[in-house]
Order: C-alpha cells, then structure tokens, then sequence
C-alpha cells in the first residue's frame, strides 16, 4: 500500500499543492501591483467535504477501484487543477489598479502559515505510521 492510498495524506498533499498554488499566484498580484487596470486573482479552495462526500474536485470524484477482489480500498486520488478567482478589492488606484500590497501580504502569511500546518500534519503522520510498523 502506497502513502498516497491513504485519504489523510492524499488531503493533506492536496492542501499543500492549493497553497502553492495559490502562493504564485498572490505574488503574480505583487508583481502586478503597478500594472494599469490588473485586477487581484486569488484561487478556490478545495471543498474537502465534497471531495469526500463523492462530489469530487474539478470534475474527478471519489470512485472505489478494484484491482483485486481481496482490495477492500478506494482510490482518494483528487486529479485536477485549481480554479483561478476573482480576488478581493479593497480599494482601487486611479490607473484601474485593485492590489493592495498589505493585503496580500497578509494573505502570503496566513498562506503560508496554512502550508506549513499542513506539512507538519503530514510529516506526523509518518511519523505515527513508522512508529506503528516498528522502525
């Protein structure tokens, strides 16, 4: 059995690519921040109970796969991007432009702080995993 067999780590993996995907894209806003007219992006969350529930993301729900009969497990893969969204405007510049560099920022800090939570997560995870085969 793979790692990624297992629904807590395929959700933490996902969570973790949504941050990083979502980090390149608040500073894309950054390094837009003097663009005339550019407009802040942010990127949809992942709806994890929907994902579990079999609603799937971006199009790939959870179906069981069966290689063998003796399998009794689901493939969790979640396959697919992440949707690109309208950001929030606080306020807008005279040339057009909406990034406010404090807010996004802030949003880069919690991001990663988020990011790390989730890495922690997964790293202790194995860490019970190792603990529970004996090594």
């Amino acid at each position: 059995m793979a790692i990624g067999d297992i629904a807590m780590f395929d959700a933490l993996k996902t969570s973790m690519r949504w941050h990083e995907e979502r980090q390149r894209v608040l500073s894309a806003n950054i390094a837009n921040s003097d663009t005339p007219g550019y407009m802040p992006q942010d990127v949809e969350a992942p709806d994890f109970a929907r994902i579990l529930a079999g609603g799937g993301f971006a199009g790939a729900g959870l179906s069981p796969t069966a290689t063998d009969a003796a399998h009794l497990r689901a493939s969790t893969s979640m396959a697919g991007g992440f949707r690109t969204v309208a950001g929030t405007v606080a306020e807008i510049t005279p040339d057009g432009n909406g990034v406010t560099i404090e807010d996004q920022m802030m949003q880069m800090t919690q991001n990663q702080l988020d990011y790390e939570l989730a890495s922690s997560l997964y790293q202790r995870g194995l860490g019970l995993l190792r603990t529970a085969i004996g090594r």
